[in-house]
């Protein structure tokens, strides 16, 4: 029994490092496009390149290998969607749409291959559904809805990205050659964006909150995941991520002082639940 404690202890602290990172990927977006002079195009290339370098150190030349241009671009239209929706959301609120949308993603292209959902899981679907629709709805608290529709598709494009890499048999090479093929789009796409757009020039403080983003909170928070992951049950995996929307909310509240509502409160409780009830429950066979 005593064997198994350390390995207990070193999942349980992987599993919350690179929750806590992909958390952190909101909040640093919201601080660098809310509160310094950078731009969503900017921050992209700087998020996928520094990612990228991150990613080939610890993989190797493998990297080179691995991977494919379908996932380098779904990964950098989420990257690219990510970071102009946070022009206009709370890190919370963001991290909570883009959450709910790659789920209902996965779920739906389950119910394309005729993988049925149980009473529970349509049930899940349902109260998760209302729930967004009611946090969404016109008034002085809801969030814009076209920052929210840029980060469902930001989600949409996680969920096809994680689609895509199902079945690799090297998680952190596959993502690490996705993420140089993302990065071999990006310095071609962004540049053009940030002229296209007449962005500013990144602040030293918005240029390290992207650096960041991409080297620690993207790079080495999915490098943890994926080191951790085999360790981890379907159920245990998906109850971790249930975690994240709520520590970007929270991480909003402490470094950007973003206000919490009852309406926020009430409707991330209904999709958590919801998608909890989804993910957390197998499917009938």
């Amino acid at each position: 029994m005593a064997d198994k404690a350390p390995l207990w202890l070193r999942t349980a602290l992987l599993a919350t490092l690179a929750m806590v990172a992909f958390a952190a990927n909101s909040v640093l977006t919201r601080m660098a496009l809310a509160d310094t002079s950078m731009g969503a195009a900017s921050f992209t290339l700087i998020r996928i390149l520094s990612g990228g370098l991150v990613l080939f150190a610890l993989a190797g030349p493998r990297a080179l290998t691995s991977g494919n241009w379908a996932g380098g671009a779904s990964l950098l239209a989420y990257a690219g969607l990510f970071s102009f929706a946070y022009l206009g959301l709370g890190s919370g609120v963001g991290a909570l749409i883009l959450f709910f949308l790659v789920q209902i993603t996965m779920v739906g292209w389950g119910l394309f291959q005729r993988k049925p959902l149980s009473l529970m899981q349509w049930s899940g679907l349902a109260l998760a559904c209302f729930s967004l629709v009611w946090l969404l709805l016109p008034g002085a608290e809801a969030p814009p809805i076209w920052a929210a529709l840029i980060m469902a598709g930001a989600g949409i494009s996680w969920g096809i990205y994680s689609l895509l890499g199902r079945n690799v048999s090297s998680p952190t090479n596959s993502t690490a050659g996705n993420f140089l093929r993302a990065s071999v789009m990006a310095i071609i796409l962004c540049p053009a964006l940030f002229f296209l757009l007449g962005e500013p020039l990144p602040s030293w403080t918005g240029f390290a909150a992207a650096l960041a983003s991409g080297a620690l909170a993207s790079g080495l928070g999915y490098a943890l995941w994926y080191a951790v992951l085999p360790a981890l049950s379907t159920a245990q995996a998906g109850a971790l991520q249930l975690t994240v929307p709520v520590l970007a909310a929270l991480g909003g509240i402490l470094f950007l002082s973003e206000p919490i509502t009852l309406t926020y409160i009430l409707a991330s409780a209904g999709i958590l639940t919801g998608v909890a009830l989804v993910i957390l429950r197998p499917s009938r066979k």
